[in-house]
């Protein structure tokens, strides 16, 4: 996998690459993340012989900072068909997990004629999450402290074990770099004013593309319930639960993970039998 800086209209991103041949697959990190999230799942997913993309979103990472910068879902939308433009990617196996899913959703309800597949993990955007946690979500933006980050880490996973001090640091210093607290806390307004105005689950089922859900079962960020609720409104899904994981199960049990993605991308139909891990 390999990282690079990139010029998407005004916004100065970075985009990671991982393999050369094979069908393309974007993945889209969340609210407050970046794209080296996908570190754990790029690769694998290159080695399977697929084509994997991620990037930072304006006001995240390594990203373009400021009170200026694109904030709300539509606006990712458009800058993640900017993206793959600039990739030269006609479609592709969209990913998005949070917020990063509500972005995907929003780009496959305008353009699903660049959409082959979804992968919704942990997602916002399906189906409304309400006012308690969208406030919730709000009040943190504004709070990148250290303590903040340590807290944030406690409840997005599970298994405190894979949390490192370095991780947290990384966190720390990337949310608190130039502009980062402009462009957090005004995305975080738009998510506690206007987020749920922008569900697109009844869109994204009468596309009926081939869609995974990927949850985890202790999830306090996007609770369970929401997986379950979006499994009903999309008839094409399925809906995979990865038992003891939080918010990130793409990185708390990353094999398992990896797997499910490459055997949806495979076209299996079956599900496959893997401990800690249902299907519904």
């Amino acid at each position: 996998m390999i990282s690079y800086p990139a010029k998407i209209g005004d916004v100065t991103t970075r985009i990671f690459t991982a393999g050369t041949e094979g069908r393309p697959v974007m993945f889209v990190h969340g609210f407050g993340a970046k794209a080296d999230r996908w570190k754990l799942n790029m690769d694998p997913i290159a080695a399977a012989g697929f084509r994997a993309y991620a990037f930072d979103l304006p006001g995240h990472g390594f990203a373009s900072k400021s009170d200026n910068a694109p904030s709300t879902v539509p606006e990712y939308s458009d800058f993640l068909g900017k993206v793959m433009d600039h990739l030269e990617v006609s479609n592709a196996v969209l990913v998005g997990t949070s917020l990063g899913g509500a972005v995907v959703a929003s780009f496959a309800a305008q353009h699903s004629d660049r959409v082959e597949a979804l992968v919704f993990v942990g997602s916002m955007g399906l189906v409304p999450i309400g006012e308690e946690i969208r406030s919730r979500i709000r009040a943190g933006s504004a709070n990148q402290t250290l303590e903040a980050m340590q807290a944030k880490f406690k409840n997005i996973i599970a298994d405190q074990s894979k949390v490192t001090v370095e991780m947290v640091e990384e966190e720390f210093h990337t949310n608190n770099s130039p502009g980062a607290a402009a462009a957090l806390i005004k995305v975080g307004r738009y998510i506690g004013e206007k987020l749920d105005d922008d569900v697109v689950g009844q869109k994204i089922a009468s596309l009926n593309k081939p869609t995974l859900l990927v949850w985890g079962d202790e999830d306090k960020v996007v609770p369970l319930a929401f997986g379950r609720a979006a499994r009903e409104i999309l008839p094409n899904s399925r809906l995979c639960i990865l038992e003891g994981t939080s918010h990130t199960p793409y990185y708390e049990k990353f094999s398992e993970f990896n797997a499910a993605i490459l055997d949806f991308l495979s076209g299996r139909t079956d599900a496959p039998k893997m401990a800690g891990v249902q299907f519904l």
